[in-house]
């Protein structure tokens, strides 16, 4: 990729540098001037509505940061994505995650080859083998019947299935448990199974190399804890475990049938897998039709992107507005609050979606950045959210735009709590734009000393995203919705979404320490003095507790 300009030097960037600089209007008087505006300022696609007229924006700041995108050639960077070219260039990796919900027909090429064929391959794989667990011919070492799943995975083969598993609970299958083991924190592993059965659990490792320390320290007890539960046969390791990975031989030496291995492919990110095979139990648990809505959903959100012009496309305007606040008016965070409890995951998803892409400090060219990039996005869902957290976001010091996820239809028609729920998400959207002036809160005849308490400052941005219902096609789109607006992000800052090179020191640092904690001789210790200290204090505690 040819170097570009820098960033903070394109026109477009210096114009809404100073149109930040003058834009003073507050969005009492945006919409006071403009009737029209909460109509106007809105765009839909894909079967979700975004409302984005609650923002500090005119038509001219529209304007700019179309054409901010312009200059940084987005539509170019999106057209090298789905022609499937190595945009992950530290990688040199292509950035398919697009061919993951690709229609069976459909024609993405990579080195020459279609790889959606393969996709479909792998795809009806998983359905077959979900389809046994699910109507019970997938039986045990001990012939009984599987009654409980267990992904084991850590990041992507983690965060997406538990996120996709709590979000489409409501179509899942309720005689099968599910758990799901992340932290190498023994905790973690011990109370998943602590009320199951070793006969009717069955273990999925998601592992693309299955050498991912968490992973496989995680795999490993739970073998142990298999075997165990089978009279110590090992041989109870094929009906129980199942593998998502590309490491045949390593599958292999654990014990898995090579034949119970579902892989996916260099061309997809961890945090972009959740519907390849790493949506294993994501399948098992809510049958192959709905899985396969879901990746229907992602497919349609992806032509919607591909094809929208960017001022009706949702995860451009999404991005744009996020680059606004971040970049000109210093904004740290996004809060994203989903009006749905099924969603109450999808924060923590997005959290590792957002910041593992795009919290990178250098180029695509190797130059460290003159500006910010990744925001922290972080969040709960409503109304649980607005008895915490939204005191600092009505009335603290802080800037923090949010975006509000809240679907017409309610999955549990419960007397009047869904048009309860509606009438916070547009009343917290309405309190945060407009707020309460000291003349208002006086004129309810609040007394002068607690009036200014009172007082809502108001001007305070928002999106609202608007669906019919939480389906599974709609949760695709959602998810593809913000993994776009990443890419969008991404690319407006020249920075690459698609690695995770931050992560690697601490763990490779790690390695290092735990010999040094593990070992009966005392250990020659080079690292800095607070590390030292720690490490000799904790094995003088460790030695005195044995």
């Amino acid at each position: 990729m040819e170097n570009r300009k820098r960033l903070t030097e394109l026109p477009a960037w210096k114009a809404l540098s100073a149109h930040s600089r003058e834009h003073k209007h507050p969005l009492r008087d945006l919409f006071a001037g403009d009737p029209e505006r909460g109509e106007r300022m809105a765009a839909h696609g894909a079967g979700l509505y975004l409302d984005y007229s609650k923002n500090w924006i005119t038509d001219e700041t529209l304007r700019l940061l179309l054409q901010l995108a312009e200059e940084t050639g987005l539509r170019e960077r999106i057209d090298a994505m789905f022609r499937g070219e190595k945009i992950n260039l530290t990688e040199s990796r292509a950035v398919l995650h697009t061919a993951l919900r690709a229609p069976k027909g459909s024609s993405i090429r990579l080195d020459g080859e279609n790889v959606v064929p393969l996709v479909h391959d792998v795809l009806d794989r998983m359905a077959c083998f979900a389809d046994k667990v699910r109507n019970g011919s997938w039986k045990g070492h001990s012939g009984k019947r599987i009654r409980n799943i267990v992904n084991i995975g850590i990041g992507g083969s983690d965060l997406g299935p538990v996120m996709a598993y709590e979000a489409l609970k409501h179509y899942s299958d309720r005689s099968l448990t599910f758990r799901f083991v992340s932290n190498i924190d023994g905790t973690d592993f011990a109370e998943a199974v602590q009320d199951l059965h070793p006969e009717e659990t069955l273990f999925i490792v998601s592992s693309k190399t299955f050498t991912t320390l968490e992973t496989m320290t995680n795999a490993e007890t739970a073998r142990d804890w298999l075997v165990q539960g089978n009279h110590g046969d090992r041989t109870a390791v094929a009906k129980h475990f199942v593998a998502v990975s590309t490491n045949t031989a390593a599958v292999t030496a654990f014990g898995i049938d090579s034949d119970n291995m579902f892989g996916f492919w260099d061309w997809v990110g961890g945090r972009y897998s959740m519907d390849s095979a790493i949506g294993l139990a994501t399948m098992i648990a809510v049958g192959p039709g709905h899985f396969r809505s879901m990746l229907a959903g992602f497919h349609e959100m992806d032509e919607h992107f591909r094809t929208a012009p960017f001022e009706h496309n949702l995860p451009v305007l999404l991005a744009l507005l996020s680059i606004w606040y971040s970049n000109f008016f210093g904004a740290e965070t996004i809060a994203v609050i989903p009006y749905e409890q099924y969603l109450k995951r999808f924060p923590a998803y997005l959290q590792q979606l957002t910041m593992e892409s795009n919290g990178k400090r250098v180029t695509l060219d190797g130059v460290e950045v003159d500006y910010s990039t990744s925001p922290i996005y972080w969040g709960e869902p409503g109304t649980n959210g607005q008895h915490s957290f939204f005191q600092l976001i009505h009335q603290g010091t802080r800037l923090i735009p949010c975006d509000m996820i809240a679907f017409v239809e309610p999955l549990h028609p419960l007397g009047r709590h869904h048009d309860l729920l509606l009438a916070n998400v547009f009343a917290q959207t309405e309190a945060l734009a407009f707020g309460k002036t000291l003349e208002e809160v006086q004129a309810e005849g609040v007394p002068d000393w607690l009036a200014p308490h009172k007082v809502f400052a108001g001007n305070r941005p928002s999106n609202t995203i608007l669906a019919r219902r939480l389906t599974p096609d709609i949760l695709g789109k959602l998810v593809a919705l913000y993994e776009h607006c990443v890419f969008v992000q991404g690319a407006i800052w020249n920075i690459n979404p698609f690695d995770q090179w931050g992560v690697e020191l601490g763990k490779a640092l790690a390695q290092r320490i735990i010999p040094e904690l593990e070992s009966a001789e005392e250990p020659h210790l080079a690292h800095d003095s607070s590390t030292n200290a720690m490490i000799r204090r904790y094995r003088k505690l460790k030695e005195k507790m044995g």
